[in-house]
């Protein structure tokens, strides 16, 4: 995913978790913040400790990323996301965690 479709800065994570809505599945948890002056959606990705160490931290991020970059067509513009994986996320393969991301989404409406 290319920088211009991240979002990094904590005090933009803030302005999401603060005045964004959110939506939960027992895998992750989505705030969604609309930006009518963006162009496309940012997401930012959130995994802590909690999930377990380095390696399984940064594996479950690669597989949000990657079933994220296989949405992106589908997914609503004009908007900030942060997903938060939870302790189950862990134990997925790629396919699981795009089933689950895509049921999110769909509670959140964020899909077209």
């Amino acid at each position: 995913m290319r920088k211009a479709y991240r979002v990094k800065k904590e005090s933009d994570f803030q302005k999401v978790f603060h005045n964004g809505k959110s939506t939960a599945n027992r895998q992750f948890v989505l705030y969604i913040l609309d930006k009518k002056e963006q162009p496309h959606f940012r997401v930012g990705l959130s995994v802590g400790k909690k999930i377990g160490n380095a390696v399984v931290r940064n594996s479950v991020k690669r597989k949000i990323r990657q079933s994220l970059t296989e949405l992106k067509p589908k997914l609503k513009t004009e908007k900030d996301f942060i997903v938060i994986a939870r302790k189950p996320a862990a134990d997925m393969s790629v396919k699981e965690t795009k089933k689950s991301l895509i049921h999110v989404l769909k509670l959140a409406k964020m899909l077209d």
